[in-house]
């Protein structure tokens, strides 16, 4: 159409196979809309068009993706608070005989696949390298593996004794994110295998399902918390390592996470971790054992 329709905190760009999105960077713009910055959403990942009346004279046009098209909204589950939505464009009510025409564009545009769930993911993921803080560790991702860093304020003693991990991306067959507005949101990752819950994140099973570790005791998972792990910073992340989990899941692997290892780390980082580790064994939480053994693999990474 080669169009531009001007909203709320976005534009919609019309080219001939997409449309691209282009969100404001204003401080009223939702923040995980300046993080995404933009997207391009090809017409072949749309289901439908809808047009309805919106709060405050103003009217919603909000292009609904196909099942399975989008990585983002794959991770999110259905968690994403309407005000989050990527797919709403929200315009004064004035502009609602413009709208409604850009609709039916949009509507002639789909195809016969459009009542189907995509096969593969048609929008694009955000990008690696990337990383956040949660409540006890930071993750990272840089493509082809994830990582998990934790935080002597925050890390059970069950991830300090695991140490810090990282999961190549061939060895993963999913992640949940249960987003931080919720109560125990929390970031996990699924080994090659292992049977996603049916919703995004929730960690109670059916009947005759064993129960599974509790986030914050799993060195799989990252825990969120007041102000770590924000939906504007996790579900981008979420989404990138899903995106790439399912490139790569052809390939067979094993499915045991590796701990982080090789690299040559700060000796600053080292001293405070054997301080810490030092903490631990004092107060009972690690034994003698324990201590020698992961105090000696600490050193070895000097």
């Amino acid at each position: 159409m080669g169009d531009v329709l001007a909203g709320i905190h976005a534009t919609w760009e019309f080219d001939t196979d997409s449309v691209l999105i282009r969100f404001e960077r204003g401080i009223r713009t939702p923040r995980l809309f300046q993080s995404l910055r933009e997207r391009r959403i090809p017409y072949a990942a749309l289901s439908s068009v809808t047009l309805t009346p919106g709060k405050r004279g103003t009217v919603v046009l909000r292009a609904v993706p196909r099942p399975g098209a989008d990585p983002l909204l794959e991770a999110a589950g259905g968690q994403l608070k309407e005000s989050n939505d990527p797919y709403r464009l929200v315009l004064p009510a004035e502009r609602g005989t413009l709208a409604e025409y850009y609709a039916d564009e949009l509507r002639a545009l789909l195809g016969p696949e459009a009542s189907l769930p995509a096969e593969r993911f048609l929008v694009t993921a955000p990008e690696a390298p990337m990383h956040f803080k949660a409540y006890d560790g930071r993750a990272g991702f840089d493509g082809t593996q994830v990582s998990f860093r934790w935080f002597w304020t925050g890390a059970s003693s069950a991830k300090w004794k695991a140490g810090d991990q990282s999961f190549p991306v061939a060895e993963l067959g999913g992640v949940e994110w249960r987003s931080p507005e919720a109560l125990e949101g929390y970031l996990r990752l699924l080994p090659r295998g292992a049977a996603a819950d049916s919703d995004a994140g929730g960690p109670d099973q059916g009947p005759g399902v064993t129960a599974r570790i509790q986030p914050d005791q799993d060195p799989a998972s990252v825990v969120f918390g007041l102000g770590y792990g924000p939906v504007h910073e996790s579900l981008p992340f979420a989404a990138a390592v899903l995106e790439s989990v399912r490139r790569t899941q052809s390939v067979p692997v094993a499915t045991a996470p590796v701990p982080v290892g090789g690299a040559r780390r700060d000796p600053a980082d080292i001293a405070e971790r054997i301080r810490h580790l030092g903490d631990l064994h004092q107060a009972g939480l690690v034994t003698d054992a324990e201590y020698s053994a992961k105090k000696a693999e600490l050193l070895a990474e000097l």
